[in-house]
C-alpha cells in the first residue's frame, strides 16, 4: 500500500462554557479545545480513533500547515493515507489538551476572573482531566465510541484512563511506550526541569507575562535535562561520541568543547522559543500524578478489571525512561483480567524516541492492528 502526504490541514476549536470540574477540587470555568481532524467519519461514526498528544506535542498529529515551512504533524510518519493509522480508513482526532500553550486554554490565556493572564493561577490538571475535556469535545462530534483511543508515553496514560473512566466508550486501546506510573527516578527528572525553570530569574513566580519576561534560561536547561532521557547511550554514542567540537580542547569550563554539549544547547535553545514555562510545570507535574492504582491500594490488576477494551501495549528496548518492563507491568495486569492483549517489544536502537521515528517492524505492528480493527468495521 502506497502511502501519501495528508496534505494542508487547519485547526478547529471548540468553546465550552460548562464546568469542567478537576480531580485538584478546582473548577476549569470557560475553556476553548483546539483539535484537527484526518479522514471521514463514516455514517455510523464507528470509525473514529483519538490520538493522545505526549509533553512537548499538540493536536497538530498529521499533515501540514499551508504557508509554514517543516510543519509536518510529530505523528505524520505514522498517521495519513496509506499509513499504519490509515486516513482513507479512518476518521483520526487529535487534541490539544487544557493548560498547553498551542491554542487550547492555558496559562498563557486571560483568566475571566482577573482579566490577566493565567500564569501560575492556572489550575493543575491531571491525566483524567484530560480525558474528560476531551470527551466532552468528542460528545459534541457527536462521536458516541471510539473504534481506538492511541497514545504514546504520556499519550499513553492518557490511552489506559479512557479504558477505565470511560471504558463503554472505546474498543481499542493502543498504549506505546508507557507505563502504569512514573518511577521514583522519573519524578526526580521531572523536578530537576522544574528547580530549573523555576529559579530562573525571569520566572516571576509564574507571572512572567505581566513582567514582559520569558524564563528562556531555565526552560533551556530543563528541555536538555528531558532530551537526554529520550534518547539510548547507544545512539548518543553513535551520533556523538567525544567528537569535539573545535580542533583542539579550549580547556573552559564554560565554553562548549563537545558535539553532545552543542546538539543539547540547540535543543534547548530551540524549545525555549516555543514552549510555555508554566505549561511545562504544568505537563510534567501531571505525568508525576498519573497512578490509576492508586485508587485500589496500588494493585494494577484491580485496576484494569474495569477496562473492556482490547488492548496493544508496544515497548523498546532500549527505552530507560519508559523501559519495557513498565509495559510488561500493563499486559500481566489484563491477562491476570483476561483481557485481549497483543504485546510487541521492538529491539530499537533509539530510546524512548522510537515511537517517534520510522522503525519497519513497530509500523509493521500497528498497521496489522489497524487493519483488524477495520475488519471489524467492514
Amino acid at each position: 500500500m502506497t502511502s501519501i502526504s495528508i496534505g494542508h490541514v487547519v485547526p478547529q476549536s471548540l468553546h465550552f462554557a460548562e464546568p469542567l470540574p478537576l480531580r485538584s477540587g478546582a473548577v476549569l470555568a470557560d475553556y476553548t479545545l483546539v483539535y484537527e481532524t484526518y479522514g471521514t467519519l463514516n455514517a455510523s461514526k464507528s470509525n473514529a480513533v483519538l490520538v493522545c498528544h505526549a509533553l512537548n506535542a499538540s493536536h497538530h498529529v498529521a499533515g501540514t500547515y499551508e504557508g509554514q515551512e517543516r510543519s509536518e504533524g510529530w505523528w505524520d510518519n505514522l498517521v495519513g493515507p496509506g499509513k499504519p493509522l490509515d486516513t482513507d480508513r479512518f476518521f483520526v482526532i487529535g487534541v490539544n489538551n487544557p493548560g498547553s500553550c498551542f491554542g487550547s486554554t492555558g496559562p498563557m490565556h486571560t483568566n475571566p476572573a482577573t482579566g490577566q493572564p493565567y500564569g501560575a493561577d492556572f489550575p493543575v490538571v491531571t491525566v483524567e482531566d484530560w480525558v474528560d475535556a476531551q470527551a466532552r469535545l468528542l460528545d459534541r462530534l457527536g462521536i458516541e465510541q471510539l473504534a481506538a483511543v492511541m497514545g504514546g508515553s504520556l499519550g499513553g496514560m492518557q490511552a489506559l484512563a479512557w479504558t477505565l473512566r470511560y471504558p463503554q466508550r472505546v474498543r481499542h486501546c493502543i498504549a506505546v511506550a508507557t507505563a502504569p506510573n512514573l518511577s521514583a527516578q522519573n519524578i526526580a527528572f521531572n523536578e530537576v526541569a522544574r528547580r530549573a525553570i523555576i529559579s530562573d530569574p525571569d520566572f516571576h513566580d509564574g507571572h512572567y507575562q505581566r513582567h514582559g519576561v520569558i524564563p528562556r534560561r531555565g526552560l533551556r536547561v530543563a528541555r536538555m535535562i528531558g532530551h537526554i532521557t529520550y534518547l539510548s547511550d547507544d545512539v548518543m554514542e553513535q551520533k556523538f561520541g567525544r567528537q569535539l567540537r573545535a580542533a583542539e580542547l579550549g580547556y573552559s569550563t564554560q565554553d562548549i568543547e563537545f558535539q553532545i554539549e552543542s546538539y543539547l544547547r540547540y535543543q534547548g535553545d530551540k524549545f525555549s522559543e516555543y514552549f510555555d514555562a508554566n505549561t511545562y510545570l504544568l505537563i510534567t507535574r501531571a505525568l508525576d500524578y498519573f497512578d490509576p492504582a492508586r485508587d485500589h491500594g496500588g494493585d494494577l490488576t484491580r485496576t484494569m478489571a474495569a477496562a473492556t477494551a482490547k488492548f496493544l501495549v508496544v515497548s523498546f528496548t532500549t527505552d530507560w525512561r519508559f523501559s519495557p518492563a513498565r509495559s510488561r507491568e500493563i499486559v500481566k495486569a489484563l491477562v491476570d483480567n483476561r483481557h485481549e492483549v497483543s504485546y510487541a517489544e521492538i529491539d530499537a536502537p533509539h530510546g524512548h524516541d522510537a515511537f517517534l521515528l520510522d522503525d519497519a517492524r513497530y509500523h509493521g505492528v500497528v498497521r496489522a492492528y489497524y487493519e483488524r480493527i477495520a475488519k471489524e468495521l467492514a
